[in-house]
């Protein structure tokens, strides 16, 4: 089991990670955050993402589906933005948000990776 630096400490080491942020979609709030630059203010990007996450958790509410959200992935010109809801009881209404660089990252290892440290996530 991780603590929370040490799973944005891992998220990080994923291959062209920009920045990962770990976000209470209730409030917008960030709970920790590792990385970003000064073209990715992760904690104006978190905040932002919690509109993406809450509508996505209304329009599945709506249709009655019991599906829950796997991740949620947004493709910019540069970059992939990864949307992880921890489901785990502890994780209740967090969600992990990792930015990577498009040229750098294999897309489908950054979503296995950042599965693995939300499996491990302690809080």
């Amino acid at each position: 089991m991780a603590n929370l630096d040490v799973a944005l400490k891992s998220a990080m080491s994923i291959e062209g990670a920009i920045g990962v942020a770990l976000v209470d979609y209730t409030s917008g709030m960030t709970l920790g955050v590792a990385g970003g630059s000064a073209e990715l203010d992760l904690t104006v990007a978190a905040a932002g993402n919690t509109d993406v996450v809450r509508a996505k958790m209304r329009t599945i509410e709506m249709l009655k589906l019991t599906d829950g959200i796997e991740d949620i992935l947004i493709t910019l010109d540069t970059q992939y933005h990864l949307i992880r809801p921890l489901s785990s009881r502890s994780g209740k209404g967090l969600f992990l948000y990792l930015a990577v660089s498009k040229t750098r990252a294999n897309l489908a290892f950054a979503r296995h990776q950042l599965r693995l440290i939300e499996e491990s996530l302690e809080l």
